[in-house]
């Protein structure tokens, strides 16, 4: 017996076997135990969601011999001809190389006569948006009024190009991507039973690159059981995929945070003399970046982050608006890499602008170069770094003292992300390099580990000396927000009692039963703007 590709020799004969779609699958089976049929189905979704592989169970289950179900027995000759491809009844069309009006009015002129052998004739439309304007409009009326003995079963790619005027008179299903959980479980079973052995850290890597799609995902499994001789193995796959260790992405990381743009290069050069796929690695990157950011929102949730050493690390290291703004530029990179000279080239020019963009790196540069010191270590803990800033910084300024005006110093200090928190809390007191405060309890949700941290940063930056913050939540009478809400207020009433004591207002009000819209007015600022 020839050698079946998986894609084809696994692909689902019923409905119980169909992976990853079981909302669909269930409005499918409800309605055929119900013998409620509709005329035209529509089936859309991305390449190997299995769009093609329900029309042909759907086209079983309406010709069973044992009768319309949702489980066709598979062993009648009606079953067995739509597994084979050569039932009589059932008629797919590729609507890419049928694009002409005249080839479907043929098609729908022989729709007409009943079927030979099955209980209905079954007509599955592959790419239907493939299809002319005038074929779409000479299918039309047989689409709203079949004959009995007719269903129409569409898929498509890309349901945009199809008309409404379609797609109105057909059942709509939108197959979903399959994750990557349900993608890697299911080479499992297909490679336990085809005897073949694997790591299973391999089968993610092949489901991650299949991108939802369950026929890529069989098709990457052929190929890597032909790369590897029967064993699939992480690294064998990784070799074939061009795929990056994430320990080069961490090393990057460290690197541009040391400032080791030579390091960075040979890294990006090691990583070209491996075949690993550079603008994929883009895309890595800004997923590794996105963890460490939501890690230090959300150090609490269920990430692989966890148990981590070096992004936990990494996600000390870095700022959150650092994170951001490196971010983008992997972003803008990935978009740009195709008009570098070579991808080489782009990639260099990506890690270079996240090495010149790194604000943290640059100021501690400057304070170094200023009293001679050698800046934090990155592998440093997050309190030794700030006492590495209080060192270098305590021969570059003179120590403040606080005055007791908390919502001036609010307003003095650059908290980022941390100035809400700092703007909705009211000082109680500050003794022994402790400051304590009081946060609205409407306001809880702003109590993060991270907002405190930067503030104690922002107030250690400020007054140049180890400042701890103690916050409580309770009611508050005044804090910074209820203040400079006040301020506005009242400043915004000034300015409308001003202006309506302006003598070219009263001329028009007077004149030309103009008004004045109280929400429009805004009061100039300091600058005049």
């Amino acid at each position: 017996m020839s050698h079946q590709v998986l894609a084809r020799k696994w692909r689902p004969k019923n409905f119980d076997t169909l992976v990853g779609q079981e909302n669909t699958v269930q409005a499918l089976v409800n309605a055929l135990d119900q013998e409620r049929l509709h005329h035209a189905y529509l089936f859309t979704g991305t390449r190997g969601v299995g769009k093609t592989t329900l029309a042909r169970i759907l086209a079983k289950s309406f010709n069973c011999e044992k009768g319309i179900s949702s489980k066709p027995c598979g062993v009648c000759s009606a079953c067995v001809s739509v597994d084979k491809g050569n039932f009589i009844d059932l008629i797919e069309v590729d609507a890419a190389s049928n694009t002409k009006v005249d080839e479907m009015r043929e098609l729908l002129e022989n729709s007409q006569y009943a079927p030979t052998s099955g209980r209905f004739k079954v007509y599955i439309i592959d790419e239907v948006h493939m299809l002319s304007n005038n074929a779409f409009n000479a299918m039309l009326k047989t689409l709203e009024e079949p004959p009995e003995h007719i269903k129409f079963i569409l898929a498509t790619t890309d349901p945009k190009r199809v008309p409404v005027t379609v797609l109105s008179r057909c059942l709509q299903f939108n197959l979903k991507q399959m994750t990557i959980e349900k993608i890697s479980n299911h080479l499992d079973m297909i490679l336990t039973d085809e005897e073949i052995k694997f790591e299973k850290k391999a089968l993610g890597l092949i489901a991650k690159c299949a991108r939802g799609s369950m026929r890529d995902a069989l098709s990457l499994t052929d190929q890597a059981i032909a790369y590897s001789g029967n064993e699939i193995s992480e690294n064998k796959v990784s070799e074939m995929l061009g795929i990056v260790d994430n320990n080069f992405l961490i090393d990057i990381l460290f690197k541009i945070s040391e400032d080791k743009g030579e390091e960075l290069i040979e890294i990006a050069h090691g990583m070209n003399d491996k075949n690993i796929a550079l603008d994929s690695t883009l895309i890595d990157l800004a997923k590794l970046i996105h963890e460490i950011s939501v890690y230090q929102v959300a150090s609490g949730s269920n990430l692989d982050l966890q148990g981590d050493k070096e992004k936990k690390q990494l996600s000390e290291l870095y700022s959150p608006e650092t994170l951001q703004l490196l971010y983008q530029i992997v972003i803008n990179g990935k978009k740009d890499i195709y008009l570098a000279p070579d991808l080489l080239t782009g990639f260099n020019t990506t890690l270079l602008r996240m090495l010149a963009f790194f604000p943290t790196l640059q100021t501690e540069k400057l304070e170094s170069k200023l009293v001679g010191k050698k800046i934090a270590s990155p592998n440093q803990s997050l309190e030794e770094k700030k006492s590495s800033q209080i060192e270098v910084k305590n021969e570059v300024k003179e120590t403040l003292e606080f005055d007791g005006n908390w919502h001036n110093l609010v307003n003095n200090l650059k908290l980022g992300i941390a100035n809400a928190l700092a703007q909705e809390c009211e000082f109680k007191a500050y003794q022994n390099y402790i400051f304590e405060l009081t946060l609205d309890s409407n306001k809880g949700h702003l109590m993060q580990d991270n907002y405190v941290e930067k503030l104690e940063e922002s107030l250690i930056n400020h007054f140049n000396k180890k400042i701890k913050v103690k916050i409580f939540v309770d009611e508050v009478k005044t804090t910074p927000a209820i203040k400079t809400s006040e301020e506005k207020s009242k400043l915004l009433k000034e300015t409308e009692s001003a202006m309506m004591k302006d003598g070219f207002v009263k001329d028009l009000i007077e004149n030309f039963d103009a008004q004045v819209v109280p929400t429009s007015i805004e009061p100039l600022n300091n600058k005049g703007q």
